[in-house]
C-alpha cells in the first residue's frame, strides 16, 4: 500500500465476525489491514457472538448511526435447564430446573414474543447507567466482597423497555436446547429474549450459540471472513471488498445536487426552499427527516430540512 493510502479509505467492510473475540479487536483488525485513519462498527456483537459485524472506515463513520438502527437478524441457541448471571455460555450458573420444554410448548409461546414486547436489558450490557456501563457496575458486584469495605456494591437496575421483533420462528430441536431464526429491531437483546421464553416455559435458560446473519443492507451472504482479509493485509485484492460509503442508508431517501449546491453544503451552508423549483425537488423529504445528497456518484452531505431550508446535518470530506 502507498504510503498516505490512510487518507483515501472511505467504505464499508461487511465483516464475517469469528466468535471469541470482541467487536473493538475486529474493529482493529479491520483498521490494520486497510491502514485507516478512521473505523467504527455497526452494532456490537459479544465475544461469544458471530456473524455480521459491518465495519466503517473513513467518511463511513458518519453513516454508522444508520447501519446501528437497521433491521438485523439472527440464529440463537437456549440451552435449557440452567441460567446464568449474563444470560450466555460466560457467566456462572444462578439457578437450575430439570424441566425440558416440548416442540409443542415453545411454538404455543412464540405469538408472545412477536411485534411490540417488553424486554429487560440484561445487566451485563453496554447500557449506561449514571454515566456508567451497566456490565461494569455489574461486575463490580459479581465480585466477592471485600471484608475491609462496609458498602457493598448492588447489581445495576435495568429498566424496562419496549423492542420490536418481526419474526420469531423455531428452526431446530433436541432435549436439551432449541435453535431459532429471528428478525428484530435496534435495541432487542437476544439474551434477554432467551431467558424471557425459557421462564415463560416454565424452566431457565441461556444463549449458548448467537450469530448474526444481517444488519440492514448487511448480511452473511456478502460478507467476508476475518482470516481471509488477513491474508490481503495492505494489498489492493483488499479495497475489492471494500463497500460503498452509501452502503448504510439504503432505507433513506437521496436527492440530487449540482456542483453549486455541493459546494454551498461543503461549506457548511443551507440551501432555501423557498422557491417552486426547490419545494418540487425536495417535497418527498419530511420536516426533520433526514436524506443524503448526490453530485453524480459523489456523496455531499446528509441534510435535512428546517424552517424552510435544506440544512447538512453531516458532510463527506472526500
Amino acid at each position: 500500500m502507498v504510503k498516505g493510502r490512510s487518507q483515501l479509505v472511505h467504505g464499508w467492510i461487511n465483516l464475517d465476525k469469528p466468535a471469541g473475540i470482541s467487536s473493538a479487536k475486529a474493529v482493529a483488525i479491520v483498521r490494520r489491514v486497510f491502514d485507516a485513519a478512521k473505523a467504527g462498527h455497526g452494532g456490537t456483537l459479544d465475544p461469544l457472538a458471530s456473524g455480521v459485524l459491518p465495519i466503517a472506515l473513513g467518511e463511513a463513520t458518519k453513516t454508522v448511526a444508520y447501519a446501528m438502527d437497521g433491521q438485523k437478524s439472527y440464529a440463537f441457541t437456549i440451552a435449557w435447564g440452567s441460567q446464568t448471571a449474563t444470560d450466555d455460555l460466560e457467566g456462572r450458573i444462578v439457578e437450575v430446573s430439570p424441566l425440558r420444554p416440548t416442540k409443542a410448548a415453545i411454538n404455543g409461546i412464540i405469538p408472545e414474543f412477536i411485534g411490540k414486547i417488553l424486554q429487560v436489558p440484561p445487566a451485563f450490557s453496554a447500557i449506561k447507567i449514571d454515566g456508567k456501563r451497566a456490565y461494569e457496575l455489574a461486575r463490580k458486584a459479581a465480585q466477592p466482597p471485600n471484608p475491609t469495605c462496609s458498602k457493598v456494591p448492588a447489581m445495576p437496575e435495568m429498566k424496562l423497555r419496549t423492542v420490536n421483533i418481526d419474526a420469531l420462528s423455531l428452526h431446530a430441536q433436541s432435549i436439551d436446547s432449541a435453535t431459532f431464526h429471528i428478525t428484530c429491531g435496534k435495541g432487542t437483546y437476544i439474551r434477554s429474549l432467551a431467558r424471557d421464553m425459557a421462564i415463560r416455559l416454565g424452566t431457565v435458560g441461556h444463549i449458548s450459540m448467537l450469530r448474526r446473519t444481517s444488519v440492514g443492507p448487511f448480511s452473511e451472504k456478502s460478507s467476508i471472513s476475518l482470516d481471509f482479509l488477513k491474508t490481503l493485509n495492505h494489498s489492493a485484492a483488499a479495497f475489492e471488498h471494500l463497500q460503498p460509503v452509501v452502503s448504510a442508508l439504503d432505507d433513506i431517501l437521496a436527492f440530487p445536487i449540482s456542483e453549486d449546491e455541493a459546494a454551498r453544503f461543503r461549506h457548511g451552508q443551507t440551501l432555501p426552499l423557498t422557491t417552486s423549483e426547490a419545494q418540487r425537488r425536495f417535497a418527498l423529504l419530511l420536516p426533520e427527516a433526514v436524506a443524503i445528497t448526490l453530485n453524480g456518484d459523489q456523496p455531499v452531505a446528509l441534510v435535512t430540512t428546517r424552517a424552510g431550508e435544506l440544512c447538512p446535518v453531516r458532510v463527506f470530506n472526500f
